[in-house]
């Protein structure tokens, strides 16, 4: 039991017993072997103490495995902060540093403050190594730590129990954020609808009480506010990588390449940057810092990367333009409906003359026949091609009962030319 440190099963003590002489039953093994584990666990057991923290001293964070959206595996990252419990989580698609930075800035800010520790695993982008147990700091993350006033703390390796308040936060936010037979949510259909729920998943636990503290986190936070330093106005932003203009064309140019943003970031500055075989850009917003706006897969000079989704719908081309009224006689015509629509279309595409003419005389019909009957009729005349005088006012007295008929193309009014064949 002892080498073993409490972990022996009691049939293999029994194995082991047995070759020695030991001539009792496997019953009496099992029952020696657990009171020597109890015996073993009572003075190895390990001594909890109440954690009671302090306001704006400590906050959490951790990672932890989201859900696959478009075939594309994200990441959550949760932060706790101690006092008041105040819980983020942000979805994202990589745990890199650049990406750690940006989710630490908008924590900070959606807490209001930053506190004076940070408390995390024992990742490269915090720890590179353990010297006699302590950890040597990443120099980036120093850089950050010095410029937000925050300074950053690992846990014990191998230790989660020594930050409980984040591993506690990742599971809430995996229980309730990743689809699962448990949860019956459906699959995200794209990366925002993961911010969104992210965002609903906050506001529920911030604005729910804390079955220890039995007030909501979002009403103890306003107290502890007051005890957080303020955050620059401006993110820490070297970690981004390289800066770009978004061009008119809600374009940047990286390497040589076109890549698209969205529309809505024509004229601002944006951070870009290699991450991989991907392009990440990135955003400063002033009020919710840092946001990762578009991943682009990495391309080659010449082959430009665009998305469709980065622009609004496209305007109707020279074969798709709708009519529309630019005087009280137009108006009036296209009013009639949609017949009276494809009818000037048609018209206008065969060159027919006097349209403006035949257009006040369909509002004259409209008013005597009724605008159905005539809105008919014009559809009829579009499909027909008959756009001549009177044409519109035969199809109305014919009413529906007609059929529908084009010219044909072995049909003509031209004489033969068989008497041609006399001319020497």
């Amino acid at each position: 039991v002892e080498r073993s440190k409490g972990r022996i099963r009691a049939d293999v003590a029994h194995r082991k017993l047995a070759p020695l002489g030991y001539e009792g039953s496997e019953r009496t093994t099992r029952r020696a072997v657990a009171g020597a584990k109890r015996a073993w666990r009572a003075g190895h057991r390990r001594i909890y103490r109440p954690w009671i923290p302090e306001p704006g001293m400590w906050f959490q964070w951790d990672w932890g495995a989201g859900p696959r959206v478009r075939e594309k595996d994200t990441l959550l990252f949760c932060a706790w902060l101690a006092w008041s419990r105040f819980r983020v989580v942000l979805p994202t698609l990589d745990r890199s540093f650049q990406t750690l930075v940006a989710c630490l800035d908008a924590t900070l800010r959606r807490f209001g403050g930053a506190p004076i520790y940070g408390l995390t695993d024992n990742e490269k982008t915090v720890t590179t190594e353990h010297v006699a147990g302590i950890a040597v700091r990443n120099p980036e993350l120093v850089e950050v730590s010095r410029y937000y006033g925050v300074t950053f703390a690992s846990c014990v390796v191998a230790d989660p129990e020594s930050k409980g308040g984040s591993e506690a936060t990742v599971r809430l936010a995996k229980a309730d954020l990743v689809p699962t037979q448990a949860n019956l949510l459906p699959d995200y259909p794209s990366f925002s609808a993961l911010e969104r729920a992210c965002s609903q998943f906050c506001l529920e636990v911030n604005e729910r009480p804390h079955r220890e503290t039995r007030r909501a986190p979002a009403e103890m936070l306003l107290e502890e506010q007051r005890c957080l330093h303020p955050v620059p106005k401006a993110p820490f932003t070297a970690a981004f990588g390289e800066t770009r203009s978004v061009s008119f064309a809600s374009t940047i140019s990286f390497g040589g390449v076109r890549y698209s943003v969205p529309h809505q970031l024509v004229g601002e500055r944006v951070w870009v940057r290699r991450h991989g075989g991907e392009v990440v850009v990135v955003h400063v917003d002033p009020a919710a810092g840092p946001v990762e706006v578009v991943r682009h897969a990495l391309s080659t000079p010449g082959r430009p990367r665009i998305l469709e989704e980065h622009y609004p719908p496209r305007p109707p081309g020279p074969l798709a333009r709708a009519p529309r009224a630019a005087s009280a006689e137009e108006a009036a015509f296209l009013s009639i409906g949609e017949g009276a629509k494809a009818w000037l279309i048609e018209a206008a595409a065969a060159g027919a003359p006097r349209i403006r003419s035949r257009m006040a005389e369909a509002v004259s019909l409209a008013k005597l026949h009724g605008a159905e009957a005539v809105d008919r009729a014009l559809g009829q005349a579009s499909a027909a091609g008959r756009f001549a005088d009177g044409d519109l006012a035969a199809i109305v007295a014919h009413g529906e009962d007609g059929e529908l008929t084009r010219p044909r193309e072995d049909h003509s009014l031209q004489p033969g030319t068989a008497a041609w064949g006399a001319l020497r």
